[in-house]
């Protein structure tokens, strides 16, 4: 401390001195004349210039020498680390000042000069856990993947480092596409912080692509416990998990806990419609039908869906039409007025052979609701009403074109996918799927297949409730001249 006062006071007075060395200069205009005792020396503006220049460099080179007698003072007093102090502090300063220049390199984007500077840094520097890093994130950026991995596995040594290391060689991993290190790598990670969010994520994202459902339920109660996820999402996706565990639960050589852990994943989110027709699927296969139908009516009541009226269909499957249409009011009767359940209720009638009955479900959906399933019901009911062939074709026709209607549809990235599935084959979100109209409707053909009815003749509008009953509903054949002809 007291060195360090004398130094500033000493560069002070050095300062004073050349500012007042310059101003007589100036006043003289012929040099400077110094004397002392009998000797005397002129010397010009020049001269005095180079002389006070070496003068200084006598003074820096003094108080070098200064410090260095104090060291060698100190060490003899006991001191053992005085003297390797002495040289490190050039050393620290140079490293320092080099570590500095390395990280706003590194902010500014410029990799190269950043390594440039991070190498310099470690050369001076006994801070690996500084130095190697940047190291490690300047290669990076410069794309030498070789000398940032190394860096990366130097940091593995240090307990302190093990966490930076791991996970910047999970990230270079990942970017590589080796997502089965990666996981190894994100396991270790989350295993030294396992609150950690970014390493939550990514764990269970490689956990949920290598089909681990266990090991992802265990990372997705960790992200509930450290508060990154609300209690009713984690419900969900914890159920999604539930269900992946059970997806073969209806195989003869499924185990007892494979099939319990669908109705474990049907309690855990009742409106989970896969989880709904596996759970009620494993209680068909144990002959639990009154169980079953109760899960079933559960999720019909939460959202009407067409998979769930099928597993219903296989409780009782050799019965006869009417029965199972009278069996079905138990689902019918829950949301009488939703889209599923009258078009349910159309299918139903016609394969009870109840034309009318078929088109009163079927109301006015084939005109304000149209797509390819209620265009097919309505040609059958037509079909089954005797119409004309032209008539038929009509709707066909129409349905070919036709939106297919609710569909399981990515909401990430739009992608609409046949089944269901935990993860989007697309874009990779994990429970994004949901069953819902396409946000793009179904554009123009490359082959014209609009033009269609036009073709082949104009279908027969659907008769609403307003406008017929039960035993008076008609058919309007085409006209014989828009007929066409064979």
């Amino acid at each position: 401390m007291i060195w360090s006062l004398i130094k500033v006071l000493l560069f002070v007075a050095a300062i004073a001195g050349l500012t007042y060395g310059a101003g007589v200069l100036l006043d003289t205009g012929d040099g400077v004349r110094i004397s002392f005792r009998a000797i005397e020396f002129t010397l010009g503006p020049l001269q005095a210039v180079i002389v006070t220049l070496l003068l200084l460099a006598g003074m820096w080179l003094l108080l070098k020498i200064i410090g260095l007698i104090v060291a060698v003072l100190r060490f003899l007093n006991g001191d053992e680390t005085a003297i390797s102090r002495y040289f490190d502090r050039n050393r620290e300063r140079k490293g320092y000042a080099a570590l500095s220049d390395g990280m706003m390199a590194l902010a500014s984007g410029e990799g190269r000069v950043a390594l440039a500077r991070a190498t310099k840094a470690d050369k001076y520097l006994d801070r690996p856990e500084l130095t190697t890093l940047l190291i490690a994130q300047a290669a990076e950026m410069y794309g030498d993947t070789a000398r940032a991995t190394e860096a990366y596995k130097s940091l593995l040594e240090d307990s302190k480092t093990r966490f930076v290391g791991v996970r910047g060689l999970m990230r270079q991993k990942i970017a590589e596409g080796d997502t089965d290190t990666a996981l190894k790598l994100a396991e270790k990670a989350f295993a030294l912080k396992p609150k950690h969010s970014e390493i939550q994520d990514t764990l269970l994202s490689l956990q949920t692509e290598h089909a681990d459902w266990k090991g992802a339920r265990v990372t997705l109660g960790a992200k509930l416990k450290s508060g990154d996820l609300p209690r009713d999402v984690f419900r969900r996706r914890d159920a999604v998990l539930a269900l992946q565990e059970a997806k073969d639960v209806m195989d003869d050589t499924a185990s007892v806990e494979a099939r319990e852990a669908a109705i474990e994943a049907n309690r855990l989110s009742p409106d989970l419609i896969p989880a709904a027709t596996a759970a009620a699927r494993s209680l068909i296969a144990k002959q639990d039908t009154r169980a079953a139908s109760r899960i079933l009516k559960k999720a019909w009541s939460a959202q009407p869906h067409p998979d769930l009226a099928a597993v219903f269909a296989e409780i009782a499957p050799n019965e006869t039409a009417a029965e199972r249409l009278k069996r079905f009011k138990l689902l019918t009767a829950i949301s009488p007025d939703h889209v599923e359940t009258r078009l349910l209720l159309a299918e139903l009638n016609i394969t009870a052979e109840d034309f009318p009955a078929a088109r009163r479900a079927l109301g006015d959906l084939a005109s304000t609701q149209p797509n390819a399933r209620s265009l097919a019901i309505m040609a059958a009911i037509e079909r089954g009403e005797g119409a004309d062939d032209a008539a038929v074709r009509g709707w066909l026709a129409r349905a070919l074109t036709a939106p297919r209607g609710p569909q399981w549809c990515c909401d990430k990235c739009q992608a609409i996918h046949a089944q269901w599935a935990p993860i989007c084959d697309n874009c990779s979100g994990f429970d994004t799927l949901s069953w819902r109209e396409p946000a793009e409707a179904t554009g123009p053909s490359a082959t014209g297949t609009e033009l269609l009815p036009l073709i082949i003749g104009t279908p027969t509008p659907p008769a609403t409730l307003a406008d017929t009953g039960p035993d008076d509903a008609e058919v309007v054949d085409v006209p014989p001249d828009e007929k066409p002809a064979n």
